[in-house]
């Protein structure tokens, strides 16, 4: 709920040039010189399931994949297991597996309670950082269905290259925080592994295709949201809910104030991805002791008012109804965003060969019951629903984001 792009028109390597309608609506940033008079309220995100991803990446419905925090050992070796790494590639950020749980949990409110026991993206925590971007632009999809926005992000071929193809070192530093969440968990509450490498506190090879995930509903301003995310693990016992929840970050040493300053906006990312999934504890793992002191150096209530004035902006802007369209929205840093309306040719791309509506799979948009153009639901699926489930409402409540 990833885009380090500019405005202009892009063109893909090895495809077609990705084209955008002539015009394109923008938003600028806003001041970082003075907090908002009226910030907007946010609600406190409630846990509507879980998901799990297994070794080989399938998406199962319980908590197979959920991990215990446990005390690292300190002077812990985050280069140890390197060569066992299983890294599973960038792709493109869909949105079908939140899609999925989001039609699950539907399904449970219409039905009675799910068998399952109850239970982001990103893409929020790019937008609401926004205002302190610097240096790296990104680009969404958004496509308006009826009275809902939906996102994802959007990545081009060479930018995928990019994430795949790191550099040694980069590679390097990217395995020291898997080790780090290693070292940091457990599959028992309380008791370390019994793992045959004779590594103390190590938990187990790394195997990034295994993932526990929550999803969750929230609410900025006046605005209804559905968030998904990966959870690292909870603290003693899992109640069903995100109170327990702990998010593991690394950093490097801070060695002087250029690093402080560098660690500050690290520290902005960490605590919106972990505020908007309700995760209330983030644990960080320093590469040697550091020294730290200033002040912080953001705003938690300038990102909140931004995000507010940003999903506004959007359903402001987009057309109530326009069902298929999809809008590509860019950020260039310290400049603002601008949104613009995909031609065919630019939503085939984005469609990627699948059989999909827009960016949405086509399973969903047939389950959701939804007209040629989004505005509803089509009259044959409303008679089977109203038989097969009286009043209850299938699709998306209104004014809901996903």
């Amino acid at each position: 709920m990833t885009q380090k792009r500019k405005a202009a028109d892009a063109e893909l390597e090895d495809g077609p040039p990705v084209r955008k309608s002539p015009s394109s609506i923008t938003l600028a940033y806003p001041s970082l010189s003075h907090s908002p008079s009226k910030p907007p309220p946010f609600q406190q995100p409630t846990q509507l399931l879980t998901f799990s991803y297994t070794p080989d990446h399938v998406l199962e419905f319980n908590d197979s994949a959920l991990r215990y925090y446990i005390d690292p050992p300190l002077g812990a070796d985050l280069g140890y297991g390197y060569d066992k790494w299983i890294r599973r590639p960038d792709e493109r950020g869909r949105l079908d597996p939140l899609l999925q749980a989001w039609s699950r949990f539907k399904k449970g409110l219409c039905e009675g309670p799910s068998s399952s026991q109850s239970r982001a993206p990103d893409i929020h925590v790019r937008i609401l950082i926004a205002p302190y971007e610097e240096r790296d632009g990104w680009e969404l999809n958004v496509m308006r269905v009826g009275g809902t926005l939906y996102f994802e992000e959007h990545l081009s071929e060479a930018k995928l290259k990019g994430k795949n193809e790191m550099e040694p070192r980069h590679r390097r530093q990217t395995y020291h925080g898997y080790a780090f969440e290693s070292y940091c968990t457990t599959s028992t509450p309380g008791r370390r592994e019994d793992d045959s490498s004779h590594v103390h506190g190590w938990g187990g090879d790394v195997n990034t295709n295994v993932q526990w995930c929550s999803v969750v509903k929230t609410k900025l301003g006046d605005r209804r949201i559905v968030i998904g995310g990966e959870v690292d693990c909870v603290r003693e016992k899992y109640s069903g809910n995100t109170a327990n929840f702990v998010e593991l970050k690394t950093s490097l040493t801070i060695r002087g104030s250029a690093d402080e300053t560098k660690f500050e906006k690290k520290l902005l990312k960490f605590y919106l991805q972990s505020f908007l999934l309700g995760v209330p504890e983030i644990v960080v793992g320093f590469h040697t002791p550091i020294h730290s002191g200033s002040a912080r150096a953001w705003d938690p209530l300038i990102c909140l008012a931004w995000g507010d004035r940003f999903l506004s902006f959007l359903h402001d802007t987009l057309p109530a109804n326009t069902g298929k369209d999809v809008w590509r929205v860019t950020l260039s840093p310290k400049v603002g965003i601008a949104v613009a309306k995909l031609d065919a040719l630019g939503v085939e791309d984005v469609m990627g060969g699948d059989d999909r509506v827009g960016f949405l799979p086509r399973w969903y948009w047939d389950e959701m019951g939804l007209d040629a153009d989004g505005s509803g639901y089509a009259s044959a699926h409303r008679g089977e629903s109203s038989q097969r489930q009286g009043t209850c409402t299938r699709g998306v409540p209104s004014g809901w984001r996903i």
